[in-house]
């Protein structure tokens, strides 16, 4: 009887730990091999200086689990310069076609060959066996543009290089794949050829390539003309000040350079009025967007106000033309200051839970523009507590205390911070606060004071007898 027991025993125990053992491989992630990409097409735009790709990729499911996830993998250089990423898949079939988000996240791989970078894009539901997803990718890419020769004359054309792979960097087996870079123009000095590879106009074509193992990577690198402005913010800070007597106040300050070729030689003021295509690597003007209904528009920098900008501004835009005062060339920077204001009632709102919440818009309204560094400072009323913010990507964030004319405990500041910023990331971002209306009172009272107090210093001056008498 006993005997029988412990056979039992053991049994249970086997038992037990064959179903822990099955619960972790079904939990576990699926290795490269379970999953195939059927067909993958990249495009690339190199129009502006910029990087925009779009990656379209037919993901099948090999294995004999279902995938609830999807890896991208990105070399170090381009992980580095890596500003944005966005992923969708398809739902439904033809005229009632639509695109739904997926969660994009950073992720480590263990034995990751030469530093590659992934990110886990989530699926809405899992990948059965044998069946296939269709995945929009959307990344843009900063800084990956290097000007060759470094260093160029106001005459002369600015030439870049782009480097990247002919074969999509994957861990996964891809069945066929094709790459397309759209360029600015259909000079084109010279480009690797990855056979088949062709030029039409200002498109080079790369592919299609069949069968490819995971990981594959052929380096090409394009050597193109791109003349366009090359406008990197290198810090911008924003200061956004809210006052519940009606008004919010908007100050930015810029620091501007044009990131392309450096300039080299003397300057020609001449041939650059006379001749504009003479200097077709610099910029002169830059377009802001600001929001609607703005008003008390400024425009300076370290020397006083700078004259040459025009606003058009209606009830539904305002548009900012704003020229520096000098053209800027290839290592050339300017420093200047932007402010405005806006009515108050178009971006403070109150949440249902009494809180009050500023919308804004996040991101640099200088259009075609990377800012290396972004910081904004929400200035809250004084009195304002519980601050909390709410943005669509990651920031870092934290919270200060500032003091300004009449301040007695001072006003709370959410600053959040954000490297590599692209125009994509102007979407809204909101800040809640807890504010007693009783604040409000706290200046007007506090002037009405001083001026009593000074008033009833001024009587007793007058009715007090200083002489000197015997």
């Amino acid at each position: 009887m006993e005997a029988m027991l412990r056979a039992g025993g053991a049994v249970a125990l086997v038992f037990s730990v064959f179903v822990h053992l099955s619960l972790l491989s079904r939990s576990s992630p699926l290795s490269s091999q379970d999953l195939r990409i059927v067909d993958a097409e990249r495009r690339i735009d190199l129009t502006s200086h910029i990087v925009n790709v779009f990656l379209t990729l037919k993901v099948e499911n090999t294995g004999t689990s279902p995938a609830s996830e999807i890896l991208l993998a990105f070399p170090p250089t381009q992980a580095d310069n890596l500003a944005l990423l966005k992923a969708a898949t398809s739902v439904g079939k033809r005229k009632k076609k639509s695109y739904e988000s997926l969660s994009v996240n950073p992720t480590e791989q263990p034995e990751a060959p030469n530093g590659t970078k992934y990110f886990s894009i989530s699926l809405l539901k899992p990948l059965s066996t044998g069946e296939t997803v269709t995945l929009e990718v959307f990344y843009i890419l900063t800084h990956s543009l290097e000007p060759f020769p470094v260093e160029i004359s106001q005459s002369e054309a600015q030439l870049v290089y782009y480097r990247d792979s002919a074969i999509i960097l994957s861990p996964y087996h891809i069945k066929q794949q094709k790459t397309y870079i759209k360029l600015p123009s259909s000079r084109v000095e010279s480009f690797t050829r990855v056979e088949p590879t062709s030029h039409a106009n200002a498109e080079l074509k790369y592919g299609p390539y069949e069968d490819r193992p995971s990981y594959s990577f052929s380096p090409i690198i394009v050597h193109f003309q791109n003349n366009n402005p090359f406008a990197v913010v290198e810090e911008l800070v924003r200061e956004v000040e809210i006052s519940h007597w009606g008004s919010l106040q908007i100050t930015e300050h810029y620091r501007l350079v044009h990131a392309g070729a450096r300039h080299k030689g003397v300057f020609s003021r001449l041939d650059y009025q006379s001749r504009p295509s003479f200097s077709a690597s610099s910029f002169r003007h830059l377009l802001a967007r600001l929001p609607p209904r703005v008003h008390s528009v400024y425009y300076r920098d370290e020397i006083g106000n700078i004259s040459t900008s025009h606003l058009r501004a209606d009830f539904q835009k305002s548009e900012l033309e704003i020229e520096p005062r000098y053209p800027l060339f290839g290592g050339w920077k300017a420093t200047f200051v932007i402010g405005y204001g806006l009515p108050l009632q178009d971006f403070l709102f109150e949440s249902p839970d009494g809180r009050r919440y500023l919308n804004f818009s996040f991101g640099c309204p200088l259009t075609g523009t990377v800012v290396d560094k972004l910081t904004i400072k929400v200035v809250l009323p004084e009195g304002s507590k519980e601050p909390h913010s709410v943005v669509p990507f990651p920031v870092e964030q934290r919270v200060e205390t500032s003091y300004s004319y009449l301040d007695v405990v001072g006003r709370t500041v959410v600053v959040l911070e954000k490297e590599n910023v692209v125009p994509e990331h102007n979407s809204p971002f909101q800040v809640y606060y807890t504010f007693n209306p009783i604040f409000m009172l706290a200046e007007p009272l506090m002037l009405a004071s001083v001026f009593f107090l000074f008033f009833m210093a001024c009587v007793a001056y007058l009715h007090v007898d200083l002489s000197l008498r015997k």
